[in-house]
């Protein structure tokens, strides 16, 4: 057993890593709160029916509002749900796609040594 005791196996080099790691980190989280408060703000719409219906979510998938054209009540209670149900869906699917886009593109420069 040597006498130096290295704590670990952390050099002064490792050290040096792991600060510049959680200074990242940090800023990622910065970022990522600021995202979170952007994507709140967002609107995104999907739709059906050629415009019939629109349903605007959030960054976040909030509801925020639907608008259903008069003309769509003119296509009875069923077809008028399934065009409810279709803008939902892309409105989901679009704002999921979104966040993820956004949360890769705060996360790309982040690299973590040694892990």
């Amino acid at each position: 057993m040597t006498g130096k005791g290295q704590g670990f196996g952390f050099g002064l080099g490792k050290m040096k890593e792991l600060a510049e790691a959680f200074k990242k980190a940090q800023q990622v989280q910065e970022g990522a709160k600021r995202l979170q408060e952007e994507l709140e703000q967002m609107e995104i719409q999907g739709e059906s029916g050629g415009g019939l219906v629109k349903v605007i979510v959030s960054g976040n998938q909030e509801p925020k509002r639907v608008e259903i054209s008069p003309e769509a009540f003119g296509e009875g209670a069923e077809v008028l749900s399934d065009l409810v149900t279709v803008a939902m869906k892309e409105a989901y699917t679009k704002s999921t796609a979104t966040m993820r886009e956004r949360m890769e593109e705060l996360t790309s420069g982040l690299e973590l040594p040694g892990f």
